[in-house]
């Protein structure tokens, strides 16, 4: 007979009359769960236009010469190819690094500080 494996539980917090758990009604998280609001409302559709420009900016480097800013102070260049749904990575081909050159690689979004492109 297998032995059973333990399993962890995960606990939520205790909540603000101290017998519950989870969020307080009157909380900013649980307001914006709820939505409703102007404030709200109007946040959304600023992310949204927000998003929808750095979505523009990315299909606008596709395919073109770019220079990315890495957290460690190096440069290196790269032909942009495409970035993943949640951006976590970005794929070049042709990266030109102080090392060499390397045909096709993945940048780690969090190690890029900046990147730039000439548009035509």
């Amino acid at each position: 007979m297998p032995v059973p494996v333990p399993v962890g539980v995960l606990r939520l917090p205790r909540g603000p009359d101290g017998s519950s758990r989870g969020f307080s009604p009157t909380s900013p998280r649980f307001q914006a769960l709820l939505g409703g609001d102007e404030v709200t409302v109007a946040v959304q559709g600023v992310r949204a236009a927000l998003r929808q420009r750095y979505l523009r900016g990315l299909m606008a480097a596709r395919g073109r010469p770019t220079r990315f800013c890495l957290r460690t102070g190096v440069r290196v260049d790269a032909v942009f190819g495409a970035a993943d749904v949640d951006a976590v990575a970005f794929q070049v081909d042709v990266l030109r690094t102080p090392l060499g050159v390397q045909a096709a690689a993945l940048l780690r979004c969090t190690d890029i500080i900046a990147y730039s492109f000439l548009l035509d």
